[in-house]
């Protein structure tokens, strides 16, 4: 058996000191798997991961049953983790008054919206125009800006879209604008599909910016189909953001866009960030344990690198 190999740490200069990993592992990881998973699995996960110290962990999404019967278990997962369900870094996903109804009911303090930056999609997500959808989050986020709620806005499709090609920037930014406006906290601008390449990042975060959404209250989601999420990931962070979406050994996907593929895996991002000496709060064995862990729960190998070669060593 050999030693497990761990980078060398050599910072780089223009790079944020410490970066927050926003984990989406158990919502937007688990909610494209073909077969439901136990809600005794996922509570199991969750507590792994905080174990593993990532502090933020998004934990499950307040939507109808049958559009994301994965996720069908919000409620009674609450319930299993009891104290660590809820809290500012214990977000959940709503899509409407309905689903945060829901959310406040289990005393959730912090909420998610999803809008689109394309039409097509906006109307495959959520059944609405991009127009409709902003109306509809509108006396979602008032109410929970009333009780006090941390607000994330998503935006999907910022750099492309299978039905409409490449999204041009000045779209993409109206729509964050808009959603910005409704008073949310922090911008998510996600690359769906996996497309983004770094300059596109750069152009996206500067326009971003321009319109005054600055890389504070920015994150970034990538999605890893051509390989690209890691890369995006160092334009991103070179241009001040600090706060990273990742999903534990590249789970994810979505439901409503068939090329959307893994996340960026967390595994991958915290070994980045530990050989640039950026602060993280993250014990990488032990985050390489959970994915190794749940992977056997879902029956196939890890996708995460690191995971497959920390594991294997």
């Amino acid at each position: 058996m050999t030693m497990p190999q761990l980078p060398m740490v050599q910072p780089m200069p223009g790079l944020p000191e410490r970066v927050t990993i926003y984990e989406v592992g158990p919502r937007d990881g688990l909610q494209n798997e073909k077969s439901v998973v136990p809600v005794e699995v996922k509570a199991e996960f969750v507590r792994r991961l905080l174990a593993a110290g990532l502090q933020t962990v998004e934990l499950t999404s307040f939507v109808p049953q049958k559009w994301v019967p994965q996720l069908g278990d919000a409620e009674e997962l609450l319930d299993l983790l009891g104290g660590d369900g809820t809290g500012q870094h214990r977000p959940v996903l709503v899509p409407n008054e309905r689903g945060l109804d829901r959310a406040l009911e289990k005393g959730v303090t912090s909420i998610a919206i999803f809008g689109s930056a394309t039409e097509t999609f906006a109307q495959k997500n959520l059944n609405r125009s991009v127009e409709e959808s902003v109306n509809m989050f509108s006396p979602v986020v008032k109410r929970a800006l009333d009780g006090g709620a941390w607000i994330r806005a998503y935006v999907s499709m910022c750099f492309g879209d299978p039905w409409e090609g490449p999204v041009p920037v000045q779209k993409v930014v109206d729509v964050c604008s808009r959603l910005m406006d409704l008073g949310c906290d922090q911008l998510s601008i996600g690359d769906t599909i996996g497309v983004a390449t770094p300059g596109h990042v750069v152009r996206l975060l500067d326009a971003l910016e321009d319109a005054g959404i600055g890389p504070d209250q920015v994150a970034v989601h990538f999605h890893d189909t051509y390989g690209q999420a890691l890369a995006n990931t160092m334009a991103a962070l070179g241009r001040g953001v600090s706060v990273v979406d990742a999903s534990a050994g590249g789970l994810g996907g979505c439901p409503y866009a068939k090329s959307a593929t893994g996340n960026l895996a967390t595994e991958d991002l915290v070994w980045t960030l530990q050989g640039l000496g950026i602060e993280h709060g993250t014990d990488l064995d032990a985050l390489v344990e959970t994915s190794t862990w749940m992977s056997q729960q879902l029956g196939r190998p890890s996708a995460s690198r690191v995971v497959r070669a920390l594991a294997g060593a």
